[in-house]
């Protein structure tokens, strides 16, 4: 979508003052559609014109948006479509794009997703191991399941009936979220071993922590793939391929930001 020289630009591009604006909405530079900023990612430019992902959105100075998934950047930026989104949201400043962008965007959003984990952890708020899920999500304890992409069918199955016994929804196929992260990724952002299935604590009544972790959660799987991360083949093993890629460690936008 062009924009035209005149138009002032508030939707897909945005200062710091913007950014934290909580619950407002930005639209796509790629696609164009208008969503919520928290299920967005959000591009920033280092002091030296590196595009790299700020997914805490808290880098200073001037973002753009995007909503797409890996295989769709990947496609835009070796077709040079991001370049020339960016360098119309940007009006032409000097810019580098890493040909690892779309690698980069992922690894900030595991680590984003990593580093609510981990607060969430300190504030009581996530179980692991597998017989207390099970008897916490049976009494309608759990807010949220999530399962490692490495996970055994049998192992969700088992945690998913008790989730929804717990939830009142027996039949309707609900299941846990399976991440595009192995448990060597999750015990590493939880600092455990073995972390292979987690339940956020909530009930009804209290679903403020689920809903952080969903935010997190949703912006990863939906960039990596929501077929993807959750495909299993009909014998109801875990899909091959790239649901099973650990997320990397290339740098982000985070290093640039003094908290």
């Amino acid at each position: 979508m062009r924009t035209p020289p005149n138009e002032r630009l508030t939707s897909d591009i945005d200062g710091p003052e913007l950014s934290a604006a909580a619950g407002s909405e930005r639209r796509c530079i790629l696609s164009g559609e208008t969503s919520a900023r928290d299920g967005l990612v959000r591009l920033a430019i280092s002091p030296d014109g590196l595009v790299l992902p700020d997914a805490a959105a808290k880098a200073p100075g001037r973002g753009a948006w995007i909503g797409v998934t890996r295989t769709q950047l990947e496609e835009a930026v070796s077709d040079g479509h991001l370049k020339k989104a960016l360098m119309r949201a940007f009006k032409g400043a000097p810019l580098t794009i890493p040909d690892d962008l779309p690698a980069r965007v992922e690894a900030a959003l595991a680590r984003h997703l990593g580093d609510r984990l981990g607060l969430e952890l300190r504030s009581g708020n996530i179980v692991m191991g597998s017989a207390r899920i099970e008897e916490q999500a049976r009494s309608g304890r759990i807010a949220v399941l999530l399962h490692a992409s490495d996970s055994s069918e049998d192992g969700r199955r088992k945690l998913d009936q008790a989730w929804r016994v717990g939830n009142d929804a027996e039949g309707s196929g609900q299941r846990g979220t399976v991440l595009p992260l192995d448990r060597t990724a999750l015990s590493v952002a939880l600092g455990r071993d073995n972390v292979v299935h987690l339940g956020v604590a909530g009930h009804p009544g209290d679903m403020r922590a689920g809903t952080r972790v969903l935010q997190a959660v949703s912006r990863l799987v939906q960039y990596a793939g929501q077929d993807r991360a959750n495909a299993t083949n009909e014998d109801g093993r875990d899909a091959p391929g790239d649901a099973d890629r650990p997320a990397g460690g290339a740098a982000t936008i985070d290093e640039y930001v003094k908290d």
